[in-house]
Parts: structure tokens; C-alpha cells; sequence
């Protein structure tokens, strides 16, 4: 049998995909940080936020995907929520630190953490329902269907 080696077929540890996920973000907004004091280009003082927001549902839709080739779907799901809930609080904490802004103060960057925060479940929602049709379909036998 072929064995399957893209990087979508393996289950990675959702804590880790949290921690590169928060320090994906973290760079990217130092980077902001050094463009905006160079005077290459003016960054909003909101930039913070808006990584931390883009890194959260970049985070929600990959862990989505990887839990299709989780084993154990149930360990996988609490663990993912844990750490997507420890990244949504960690993020948004630097984003508040880098910004000095609070997050009722950045716009509408408090709806777009609900949103995202909703969005993420159902995310998790739908691969867990195709794959659960999946597996039920290669349990089906093909040659003789049942006859209801």
C-alpha cells in the first residue's frame, strides 16, 4: 500500500500548531512594528489586532483540516479547542500589549473574535460530519447495497 506523505495527511499536535500559529503572529507584528518606525510605511495602531484576528482563523481553518486525519476525533477536538481558546486569549493579549489598545476600544475587532470563534466550530463541525460519512462509506459494501 502507498504510503500517504503531504503534509495534510498527518495529525499534528494542535498545542503545536497554536504555539507556530502565535509566533507566526508575534513576527508579523514585530515586523509591523520595525516598517512603522522606519517610515517605510505607516501601520495602524488597530495592526495588532488584525494580525492576531488573521492568525486565529488561519489556525481555525488548518486545524479544521488536519482533524480529518485525526484517529480519534474526539481527542482530537478538545485538544484543538483548548489550545484555538489558549491562542484567541495569548494572541489577543500581545495584540492589547503591542497596541495598548483594548479590544472593545479596536472597532469592531471584538465581533470578528465571535465571529471567527463561531466559525471555527463549524469549521470543526463539518470535516468531523465528512468524515464520518467517509468512514461509513468504506465500511458500505458497493457490490450488494442494502435494500431498505
Amino acid at each position: 500500500m502507498e504510503e500517504k506523505s503531504s503534509f495534510f495527511y498527518k495529525a499534528y499536535n494542535p498545542a503545536l500548531q497554536a504555539f507556530i500559529v502565535l509566533i507566526a503572529g508575534i513576527i508579523v507584528t514585530l515586523g509591523s512594528k520595525v516598517v512603522d518606525s522606519s517610515g517605510i510605511m505607516i501601520v495602524g495602531e488597530r495592526f495588532p489586532w488584525l494580525s492576531a484576528a488573521s492568525f486565529l482563523l488561519f489556525f481555525a481553518i488548518f486545524n479544521s483540516i488536519f482533524s480529518l486525519s485525526a484517529k480519534d476525533i474526539n481527542q482530537y477536538w478538545t485538544r484543538s479547542m483548548l489550545a484555538f481558546a489558549g491562542l484567541a486569549l495569548v494572541s489577543g493579549l500581545c495584540a492589547w500589549g503591542f497596541s495598548k489598545i483594548h479590544i472593545y476600544d479596536a472597532g469592531s475587532y471584538s465581533w470578528i473574535y465571535i465571529v471567527v470563534t463561531f466559525g471555527y466550530l463549524v469549521f470543526l463541525s463539518m470535516m468531523g460530519f465528512m468524515k464520518r460519512i467517509v468512514e461509513f462509506a468504506e465500511k458500505e459494501d458497493w457490490q450488494r447495497p442494502r435494500k431498505l
